[in-house]
């Protein structure tokens, strides 16, 4: 990556990060997706249990695959054969020590937005897991809720839903038509502006762009 990049990366995460501490969030920088990869890996104990909600962020910085060839107990929910079985893995999930998650956008005063289809990630980031963990690439900052709440309605949205072979009217156009579709996945929209709970949220802010 471009120096300057990084050098502005840098700074505008220390920003981000004083805004989380404000809070009661706590926030990270990392410089790669090693580092990222890391300074997860430290907080989360071995023989912890743990969840995800599709966060393609934890991914490319090698975090699923370490949890699962670790000593972690991984709650996978995409390998469930049925709805059933999907649901007991889901419910399992709520009573997690650790649940990893990306966010949609976040503001330079570490406000999340964040999207959800079905719910259940939204549900995870408000209430249940031990702790959530954010992999965030700086690609995701905005300068305000205004800029967080149209980045994720016009590039993560879209790109999400031609992801899953959606047919909703922005997978045609590429941005949001405010659509009730019944293929649409805005369907819960979370704004996580403060911690009620010491040591929950947890946002590892890496210089790289990641997810969506």
């Amino acid at each position: 990556m471009n120096e300057n990049i990084t050098k502005r990366n840098q700074l505008l995460a220390q920003k981000v990060i004083k805004g989380l501490e404000s809070r009661n969030m706590t926030g990270y920088y990392a410089a790669t997706k090693e580092e990222a990869l890391k300074i997860a890996l430290d907080l989360i104990p071995e023989t912890s249990s743990v969840t995800m909600g599709g966060a393609m962020s934890a991914r490319e910085i090698g975090l699923v695959d370490a949890l699962k060839n670790g000593n972690y107990n991984f709650i996978e929910r995409e390998n469930a054969e049925t709805p059933e079985e999907k649901r007991a893995a889901t419910l399992k999930g709520y009573d997690a020590d650790y649940f990893l998650s990306s966010a949609n956008a976040i503001t330079e005063d570490g406000v999340m937005v964040n999207i959800d289809g079905n719910s259940n990630r939204v549900s995870f980031i408000a209430h249940g897991p031990k702790h959530v963990i954010f992999i965030v690439g700086m690609n995701k900052v905005c300068d305000d809720i205004d800029g967080a709440m149209k980045r994720a309605r016009n590039v993560a949205a879209p790109i999400n839903a031609q992801r899953f072979g959606l047919t909703t009217p922005c997978t045609q156009t590429g941005s949001c038509m405010n659509c009730k579709s019944p293929d649409t996945i805005c369907c819960q929209f979370l704004i996580t502006r403060y911690s009620r709970h010491n040591d929950r949220m947890h946002v590892i802010l890496v210089n790289d762009s990641l997810g969506f």
